[in-house]
């Protein structure tokens, strides 16, 4: 979702934080401890309930917005949708595909000044702040439909990983850099990221 404006002195966390960038190929990166407003779910994201998590987040993310320049002086353009996704079977996610098995985590980054209390303040049932470390990850750019991702992650995970003497930890976590609802599938922007330790 866009953020209306760009206005002087608001800052725009997608072009400061090295992690908001990425390219086609794989690049091991070091992601600083970042501040998220999160909403949980489970299930296939082509149903309703994924779509009333990313409805839940929104309204959140632009209030927090709206009070920290009021109150702080402090602007920013809102963050886009990301997600962390798991499954009991990892499979699931690159040969099967089987997207009713998938746990999720939706979550919009905010500023490390947006606090608990102005979050409570604003939050709807549902919506948390949490802070997500993930340290070093391998990410790449992703340019397609989200249903094209299999092979990108099966080389991720079963050759690019491997080869620097790695493993994953943590959970995939997707950054959607379009908006979903005004782009055809074939020109989507994603960040995929993988956690990973020795």
């Amino acid at each position: 979702m866009a953020d209306p404006g760009s206005g002087p002195g608001k800052v725009d966390f997608k072009k400061t934080i090295p992690a908001y960038r990425a390219r086609r190929g794989f690049d091991l990166i070091d992601v600083p401890d970042l501040q998220y407003l999160m909403v949980d779910g489970h299930g296939d994201p082509n149903t309703g309930v994924f779509t009333e998590a990313v409805e839940a987040l929104y309204p959140v993310a632009y209030k927090l917005k709206f009070a920290s320049k009021k109150t702080l002086g402090r602007d920013y353009v809102v963050m886009p949708l990301e997600g962390l996704w798991w499954a009991d079977d990892m499979d699931s996610f690159t040969a099967a595909r089987d997207k009713s098995q998938w746990h999720w985590t939706l979550m919009i980054m905010v500023p490390e000044w947006i606090g608990a209390e102005m979050v409570a303040s604003v939050a709807t049932p549902g919506v948390r702040l949490e802070t997500l470390s993930e340290g070093r990850c391998v990410q790449t750019l992703h340019v397609g439909s989200y249903d094209d991702e299999a092979g990108v992650l099966d080389e991720m995970h079963r050759s690019f990983i491997p080869s620097y003497g790695l493993r994953m930890t943590g959970k995939h976590h997707e950054i959607y850099l379009s908006d979903r609802r005004k782009t055809e599938p074939a020109k989507l922007r994603t960040i995929l990221r993988q956690p990973v330790l020795p």
